[in-house]
């Protein structure tokens, strides 16, 4: 049995309604894909506590093999406390499960996700910004934090979440909208 669980809170449809007070994206998203709508939502569980609910913002719909060459947001607001340097050391590993890339690289990346994740408590958000072919862009409980202008670390990272490779297929199929 897989020691994570993933509990599928929501599967949202891009429907014609106008959008529920919960469904308004945040500021931030507003602002950086201003016809951005939620596409999906997923809680992350391990050893059954919750760790974060995510969710998939985009100007529209994102589909399970074109993630990756869209301008989308996601958003991560934590249930608990975490360090920030254990949130990029883990988001290292799991980009490495996505794709390959060199030792220095990686030593590059971690270092800047670093700088992007600081230590979150309950209730904090950290919202990244895919900009397809040129870079992630970081927001910390809505400001502006650190961008990362590495195409191909912006693929891997997004990827953690959305790529058919990733740890954690049934948060993907939540954020997508493709569960049944």
């Amino acid at each position: 049995m897989n020691r994570r669980q993933v509990l599928l809170l929501s599967l949202p449809a891009w429907a014609s309604a106008p959008a529920l007070a919960q469904d308004m994206a945040p500021v931030e998203v507003r602002a950086e894909l201003p016809r951005a709508r939620r596409q999906g939502q997923g809680l992350m569980r391990f050893f059954g506590l919750s760790i974060y609910t995510i969710r998939l913002w985009a100007p529209e719909p994102v589909g399970a093999e074109a993630w990756a060459e869209r301008p989308l947001a996601l958003e991560i607001e934590y249930a608990r406390s975490l360090d920030g340097a254990e949130i990029a050391k883990r988001s290292l590993q799991e980009m490495q499960r996505i794709g390959e890339f060199t030792a220095g690289q990686g030593e590059q990346w971690l270092a800047a996700m670093r700088e992007a994740f600081p230590n979150v408590r309950s209730g904090d958000r950290i919202t990244g910004f895919q900009r397809p072919g040129e870079m992630a862009r970081f927001y910390v409980n809505g400001r502006a934090g650190k961008d990362i202008t590495d195409a191909l670390f912006a693929r891997l990272f997004f990827g953690i979440w959305l790529s058919p490779r990733t740890s954690e297929p049934r948060l993907r199929e939540a954020l997508l909208g493709l569960s049944p």
